[in-house]
């Protein structure tokens, strides 16, 4: 049974299609797949995270994980989706739009993380690029904020290459590693002009919206 049935009323998985890569939103069958990536990428991803939790990778902390990211798209506070690639169904990584405020703000948050054997291919990019139709089309977001730390130009460079711009220097912004750590913000909003490469044309009308932008199932074709 899928984890999310309580969340989305239907028998069937919701996917966001893109260029070679797809989103959905993360199962409990997953669990090992997500735990041997980032196994393997510990030292890759460390750096640039917060600490991890000494329990991180075990079975019972990501049972704890779904049963949060389940609360969360409940309450239109974050969407989860974890990265695929199309051809093997190999897990890539993860991206989350986090921190949702509706009323006259209308944004969010995002942040992701990719597996070291992954890494530099351009999958994030067209991750990330299938993402945004979601957020504005479906989740009714005009602006979706970004921030990553000064030192992470591979991250910068992808932002600036999706349309995002750079609006200011957040001193101490993240506790990351252990480290308070200075990051660069970005922001792209609906409007802007310049548009990364979009998802195939169908791939947002698989979810469905309930007033004010919370999905709530998916539509079935």
């Amino acid at each position: 049974m899928w984890l999310f049935k309580s969340v989305f009323a239907s028998d069937q998985i919701p996917v966001v299609h893109g260029d070679g890569v797809y989103l959905r939103v993360p199962q409990a069958s997953d669990f090992a797949d997500w735990r041997d990536l980032r196994e393997a990428s510990r030292d890759f991803l460390t750096p640039w995270e917060p600490v991890w939790p000494a329990d991180d990778l075990t079975r019972g902390s990501y049972r704890r994980r779904m049963r949060r990211y389940a609360r969360d798209m409940m309450a239109d506070e974050a969407y989860p989706l974890f990265l695929f690639r199309t051809h093997d169904h190999a897990l890539l990584g993860g991206m989350t739009l986090s921190n949702v405020r509706r009323g006259v703000c209308q944004s969010a948050s995002l942040g992701y993380w990719m597996g070291a054997a992954f890494a530099g291919q351009g999958y994030m990019g067209a991750g990330v690029a299938a993402l945004l139709p979601l957020a504005y089309d479906v989740l009714r977001l005009r602006r979706i904020e970004a921030a990553c730390m000064v030192r992470n130009t591979p991250s910068i460079r992808l932002l600036e290459r999706l349309g995002f711009m750079h609006e200011g220097y957040a001193r101490q912004y993240l506790c990351i590693n252990g480290r308070w750590e200075d990051h660069l913000l970005f922001a792209r909003l609906r409007t802007d002009r310049a548009k990364p490469r979009e998802a195939r044309p169908d791939a947002a009308t698989q979810w469905g919206v309930v007033p004010g932008g919370r999905a709530e199932r998916p539509l079935v074709r």
